[in-house]
């Protein structure tokens, strides 16, 4: 299980869950707390 307190642009769960497929892992359960508007880490 992938736990993310604040999501972005979900690079960081996309990178962890390939690399845990690339393991061998076959389920892959993703759990995000909060998530940022879209856009809204472009900045200004």
């Amino acid at each position: 299980m992938l736990v993310d307190d604040v999501m972005t642009t979900g690079a960081s769960l996309q990178m962890a869950a390939l690399a845990l497929a690339a393991a061998g892992v076959s389920q892959i359960t993703t759990v995000v707390f909060a998530r940022t508007e879209e856009g809204a880490h472009d900045g200004p």
